[in-house]
């Protein structure tokens, strides 16, 4: 079967279509016929080589990957031939708290991932796609999708009338909105374009801000709630925004820290007392575990939200889905189709 490989640090160049052999699954293992991967900034990292972990061999890229059954080894129970499934970010947390050993085999990272036109994985591993979703929706789930959840519901504990700040409309705080909106919370987002702030309130924001307009926007976020600020506030990591996010939340309040698309310094901008004395927390938001994404899809389910797709590529045309989603003009999601 036909694969790609890259090997961290190698950029975007270093993508390579390759023919792998695969296996046939052990006993607790379940074959899997790829039809859509979707890329996460993640992917841009590891690319570049400013992941946090990454092995010293070329491995399949990419964490996020929905498709079908071929077949299951003799002692599987969760899944049989045909079923739909998508892939857990990490294969070995399936509940409970992240440690350093339910999370070290990140799928596309250290360990092979989904960029393939079939894997092997262990049942564990696995979840169910809801019904109403395509094999390219249920493939934007697994990163970006579980991080929103876990940092909006789980991390956050939010609840219908609460109120949250998205920065930017990349893949997973597009999913935060979506997810918001159908739980009755109040939301502000921003971005540099006034076109994406547009369809970001045809989603549901409460309210846009354009961070470029308004360089000072965590002034607008403290006007926009009377004085009091989020309850919570999704973070993405970019350069100079930490300090924002810190006066932009409530006291008592939540930033849940959900990527470094700067990288992962924050250049010395945490002030502690603004921490202390606003009882604020940061929190450091890793995706989420196996039981997450189930409770996720449960929700899916009930209100039956269709993520957003900015684009699709076909197999063939790697390297150009990875040139996009780098250009940042994306919103929500970039897909590549494996198989129709």
């Amino acid at each position: 079967m036909q694969a790609y490989q890259i090997k961290a640090g190698q950029q975007i160049t270093g993508l390579k279509r390759v023919q792998r052999s695969i296996s046939a699954p052990a006993a607790h293992e379940v074959h899997i016929r790829i039809h859509a991967v979707s890329l996460n900034y993640r992917d841009l990292m590891i690319a570049d080589g400013k992941y946090l972990s990454t092995g010293d061999v070329s491995v399949i890229p990419c964490s996020d990957g929905a498709g079908e059954v071929l077949a299951v080894g003799d002692d599987v129970t969760r899944f049989h031939v045909g079923d739909r499934v998508a892939a857990s970010f990490f294969p070995d947390w399936v509940n409970g708290a992240p440690t350093p050993q339910n999370t070290a085999s990140a799928l596309g990272a250290a360990v092979d991932g989904m960029l393939a036109e079939e894997v092997v994985l262990h049942e564990n591993a696995l979840v169910s796609i809801p019904a109403h979703l395509s094999y390219v929706e249920a493939s934007t789930i697994p990163c970006a999708g579980v991080t929103a959840w876990n940092s909006l519901f789980v991390e956050g504990g939010l609840r219908a009338g609460d109120s949250v700040l998205l920065l930017g409309t990349g893949g997973v705080s597009i999913w935060a909105l979506q997810l918001a909106k159908a739980a009755g919370l109040l939301t502000i987002i921003t971005s540099s374009s006034d076109k994406k702030l547009e369809r970001a309130h045809n989603l549901g924001a409460a309210a846009t801000i354009n961070y470029k307009n308004t360089p000072e926007w965590q002034d607008e976020v403290l006007q926009l709630t009377d004085g009091q600020g989020v309850d919570l506030v999704l973070e993405v990591g970019g350069q100079s925004t930490l300090t924002r996010s810190i006066a932009s939340t409530k006291m008592g309040g939540t930033v849940a820290i959900i990527g470094g698309v700067s990288g992962f310094g924050f250049g010395g901008e945490l002030n502690p007392f603004a921490l202390i004395g606003g009882a604020k927390r940061l929190s450091g938001i890793f995706v989420g575990s196996r039981n997450m994404f189930e409770d996720l899809n449960r929700f899916l389910s009930v209100v039956e939200i269709h993520p957003v797709i900015d684009r699709i590529y076909p197999f063939q045309q790697g390297h150009e889905a990875y040139e996009h989603l780098k250009r940042a003009g994306h919103f929500g999601k970039v897909v590549i189709e494996v198989r129709k």
